[in-house]
């Protein structure tokens, strides 16, 4: 058993010293997380805040110790999408962390080109593919954190990526040297 899930389970009985020092070590996290999302400094703190505070009314709840990250990245997706939801401004990809998409991109035009095609994605696919190339998790940890079959978040995944391509057709450096 590692230092953290003692921790957890430590949190899990009440220890509220053990749930501040595991909130600490995911703080940068969080918040990245919740920026990716929400697009702005105010709204992203707003998210991190009620996330804290959720996940402190609620960690008697968790049932596996090992899982606290994914259970804590749960929460703050949902309030994410609670908070845009609210607001009908969805908007989910940070055009700088996003770079990692593709290293391809070259010119600025190109970059708002794959933003759009981004944006333009269905919820679905925007969040396993934020998850995937801005929090690089795992297909495996996806599933987890959305709470669905791992078979459907690499679907989503290849789906999306398939859409960004169909939709710049032509941007990708592999794609231009192609013979016509």
């Amino acid at each position: 058993m590692t230092v953290n899930e003692k921790k957890v389970k430590q949190s899990i009985r009440g220890d509220r010293e053990a749930l501040l020092f595991l909130l600490k070590q995911e703080k940068d996290k969080l918040y990245r997380t919740a920026y990716s999302y929400v697009r702005n400094e105010e709204d992203a703190l707003d998210v991190f805040q009620q996330t804290v505070l959720l996940a402190i009314e609620s960690i008697h709840q968790l049932r596996e110790p090992k899982y606290f990250t994914t259970w804590l990245m749960k929460i703050c997706i949902n309030v994410s999408l609670g908070v845009l939801q609210k607001q009908k401004n969805v908007i989910l990809i940070d055009e700088l962390k996003f770079q990692s998409l593709s290293t391809e991109i070259a010119t600025s035009d190109e970059k708002m080109d794959l933003l759009d095609a981004i944006y333009r994605l269905d919820e679905k696919y925007k969040t396993v593919l934020l998850l995937k190339y801005y929090e690089d998790l795992t297909f495996e940890q996806i599933a987890k954190v959305l709470g669905e079959p791992l078979g459907t978040v690499k679907s989503n995944g290849k789906r999306g990526l398939a859409k960004i391509k169909k939709t710049l057709k032509g941007v990708y450096i592999d794609e231009r040297t192609k013979p016509i």
